[in-house]
């Protein structure tokens, strides 16, 4: 789109713009714990005059109209906590969802505690600590968030990503654990694969795959996790999706410097509805403009059908899917040194899915969930020493690889003579086929052509079929006169793989959670829990000489121990001071190298192709302090600071810096809106400078040839760090409402400073002037062992300003 184009819209926008219509908000009213729903509650927007409401119908279901704009709607009905939702966009173009499940009074004899519970206090009896809620508001007018729900929550306490020249990467960095110690549910069902270009065995990547119109909140948990979910060590998070519109079909079309996406929704029959979204990536075109080196084209598609089959059974299907293309380029500033490393780089076709069913049937006091699902993931790797040539001979990587889950799982929650229990099962099905060559070392020859060392060439071939079972409890009550909250859990998993994996024993993983209120503003929590995760597939699939040598690797083991204060002095602003310590046991150790396995995770392709040893530990440990203002009058903040340490042994048993030792996290969201629907946000990131390993520099230049980079030297792992990484996004929006339409027009920029960082560091040889060969200092061929050649170490610089300007179609 042409800025000639963009102008035009705003002034033909500006013209049409109508003042007197309405919008309109649909919704319904439940109770949080039974999920029963709830009649004749009463729904209010803040600040109108009159004051705008109505009331909840036989069904639990509402409908509000008012005047476009934002608005901080209450829930409130007799016997139940009132709760407000800040911030819930009224427009024009679409009908707007919103759901509320109200939490039913705590009463004692003499009294009744009646509070107003915010959207900003997501905890619940069984996690009173570590948890934060975004709204689908927050999450799209997020500056530098680009809609993706990955990069947003890297503002919240205790959360990081990637830093440096891998900034782009919006890889999720709990409290100082690796990338894939994290477990993400939609609906109630796993999505292993939340992000295009995913590096296999972690979860990360450039860009995230779901879609924001799609999302009614996401509840990020950092502890005290519930029995249900399985696999989890650092965080848990839980997207909920809204529901099509039962009354039209709506959508929106989203334009922008980055991706193209259009979703559609609303009613498929009398008790049917349903949400379908494609998506197509520009990001490629973007990156080549601001001249990175990354060329990522993506499509993604989403889908939900909703059936209420009765008034207490409802059936739900979804489906989220992803087709990737990767690959690199040369900036137009390079060096001959930094094109050739960058040709040596990997090519990446990934393609994934996930779909599910969900059944959630209505009983006295409580629910039933039954769900069935299956996710897969195709990831192919070629790399070669020369991208362009694509010659065999120069093949140094080839990975072929699937993996697929089916699974069912079954809880029932209820409350019984004021206990709340939650019990259940899940059965899961794993299929897992690798096929891999990797070069570690070519041949090197002397001069007279004698090997002075031989090839070692890593290929096999693998197919893994096997069953893991997990089974829960989860008992909550309130004690002394309602001030005192407890939830205990337990849980167990099994897997039919390996040789330890079938003892429910050494899975056991009890946890407790306490709160104290100790008045109706101030509280004390804690929690502690033991938590378990299997090894990832291309560890447990991996061969050497047609064997198995991995089958004895143990579940990773995490202890939690976590204390805090939270302060709520009214219901739109929310503090919370809390430290945690994390004592790993069980993890992953390389034998090859020697190191933790906690330390990969960000690089591209797949990590786990290795013989492992489960004789690793690790300790995380620090303080978080958090600040969170709710849209009151027309200004919102947050403001997080968290200070940890990360360290993990290796074989030598000795506690060393992880990669993702920042020591200080920091971030501030500051949102303001203005008459006429202009709003602004500013967004600051800062993280400590990461560790890294420098180079053995004798090996890494006999290698360099046979292997393709650097020898790192992990006698000296984490030693060095990074320049310290901070960055400032800015985020202007204005909406028109027109008479059955929205349009949403923004500028997004990204590092709008244009700091600088350091990125991970790169050894390679210098080049001839027209790139031909490497130089030698001896106008020679280059040797084999590199002893005539002359080492470089390249630095991965980034900082650029990143604009994006697109809009948003509502009809």
């Amino acid at each position: 789109m042409s800025s000639r184009d963009l102008v035009f819209i705003v002034i033909v926008c500006t013209s049409l713009e109508c003042f007197g219509q309405t919008a309109s908000i649909i919704g319904s009213i439940k109770d949080r714990t039974t999920q029963q729903i709830l009649v004749g509650a009463f729904i209010t927007l803040k600040g109108t005059e009159p004051l705008v409401g109505t009331t909840s119908d036989a069904e639990g279901n509402f409908t509000i109209s008012a005047f476009p704009g934002s608005y901080n709607i209450t829930a409130s009905l007799v016997g139940y906590n009132s709760l407000t939702k800040f911030n819930v966009l009224l427009t024009t173009g679409n009908i707007s969802s919103i759901n509320f499940e109200l939490e039913e009074l705590q009463t004692t004899l003499n009294e009744v505690v009646v509070q107003d519970r915010p959207s900003a206090e997501a905890v619940t009896v069984e996690t009173p600590l570590s948890v934060q809620r975004l709204t689908t508001e927050e999450i799209r007018s997020n500056p530098g968030g680009n809609f993706d729900i990955s990069r947003v929550i890297q503002a919240l306490p205790g959360v990081g990503g990637a830093t440096g020249a891998a900034s782009f990467r919006n890889d999720i960095i709990v409290r100082g654990g690796a990338p894939n110690e994290n477990v993400y549910y939609l609906d109630g069902i796993e999505i292993p694969v939340i992000n295009h270009f995913s590096t296999q065995g972690s979860a990360g990547g450039p860009q995230g795959i779901l879609n924001v119109s799609f999302i009614e909140d996401v509840t990020l948990s950092t502890s005290a996790f519930e029995a249900k979910y399985s696999n989890v060590l650092s965080s848990v998070l839980q997207f909920k999706q809204r529901e099509g519109n039962p009354e039209r079909i709506q959508g929106n079309v989203r334009l922008s410097a980055s991706e193209f996406a259009v979703t559609l929704d609303g009613p498929l029959a009398k008790r049917t509805t349903f949400l379908a979204s494609a998506r197509r990536s520009y990001l490629g075109l973007i990156f080549k403009l601001i001249d990175l080196p990354i060329r990522p084209n993506y499509w993604d598609f989403q889908y939900q059908i909703t059936h209420k089959i009765n008034a207490r059974t409802t059936l739900s299907f979804l489906g989220v899917g992803a087709i990737d293309r990767f690959k690199f380029a040369a900036p137009k500033n390079s060096t001959a040194e930094n094109i050739y490393v960058l040709r040596s780089n990997p090519l990446i076709d990934q393609n994934s899915y996930t779909v599910g069913l969900s059944l959630r049937k209505l009983i006295d006091h409580g629910f039933i969930n039954v769900s069935l699902s299956r996710n897969f993931l195709e990831n192919n790797l070629d790399k070669f020493e020369d991208a362009i040539s694509m010659d065999e001979s120069l093949r140094t990587l080839k990975v072929r690889s699937r993996e697929i889950e089916n699974k069912v799982r079954l809880d029932v929650t209820q409350i019984l003579n004021h206990w709340k229990y939650s019990a259940g099962f899940s059965i899961e099905y794993v299929h897992f086929e690798n096929e891999s060559f990797n070069v570690i070392r070519k041949e090197i020859p002397d001069t007279d052509g004698n090997v002075i060392q031989p090839a070692v060439i890593n290929t096999y071939s693998t197919q893994l079929n096997f069953a893991k079972v997990g089974a829960f409890l989860q008992l909550s009550k309130f004690f002394f006169n309602n001030t005192l909250s407890t939830s205990f859990g337990l849980r167990s998993d099994i897997n039919s793989f390996s040789s330890v994996g079938n003892d429910p024993v050494k899975t056991l993983s009890p946890r407790l959670s306490i709160s104290y209120a100790l008045d109706s503003k101030w509280s004390i929590n804690a929690s502690i829990g033991k938590y378990y995760k299997i090894p990832i597939y291309p560890i447990l699939g991996y061969k050497q000489q047609e064997e198995l040598v991995n089958r004895n690797a143990r579940y990773i083991g995490s202890t939690h121990y976590v204390f805090g204060f939270q302060y709520l002095p009214k219901s739109s602003l929310r503090f919370t001071v809390e430290g945690f310590y994390k004592q790993y046991d069980h993890y992953l150790v390389s034998v090859r190298d020697g190191i933790s396995i906690a330390n990969s995770g960000i690089e591209f392709g797949q990590i786990g192709n290795e013989a492992i040893e489960s004789n690793g530990k690790g300790r995380a440990y620090g303080i978080e302090i958090f600040a969170q203002q709710k849209l009151s009058g027309n200004s919102y903040f947050t403001i997080s600071y968290t200070l940890f340490k990360s360290e993990f042994s290796g074989t030598n048993g000795r506690y060393i810096a992880s990669s993702w030792d920042n020591n200080s996290l920091m971030s501030a969201i500051l949102g303001r809106k203005f008459k006429r629907n202009w709003e602004v946000g500013v967004k600051f990131r800062y993280a400590g400078g990461s560790p890294y390993t420098p180079f053995d520099l004798v090996s890494s230049q006999r290698n360099y040839l046979s292997v393709g980079n650097g020898i790192l030297d992990y006698e000296r792992l984490n030693e060095n760090r990074l320049r310290a990484f901070k960055q400032i996004d800015l985020r202007v929006d204005k909406k028109w409402n027109l008479s059955k339409a929205t349009i949403d027009v923004f500028v997004d920029i990204q590092n709008i400073a244009n700091f600088k960082s350091t990125g991970s560091l790169r050894y390679t040889f210098e080049r001839n002037a027209d790139n031909s060969d490497f130089a030698t200092t001896d106008g020679k061929e280059v040797a084999q062992d590199g002893s005539n050649a002359t080492p470089l170490i390249l630095k991965e610089n980034s900082g650029s300003i990143l604009p994006t300007l697109g809009f948003i179609f509502e009809f």
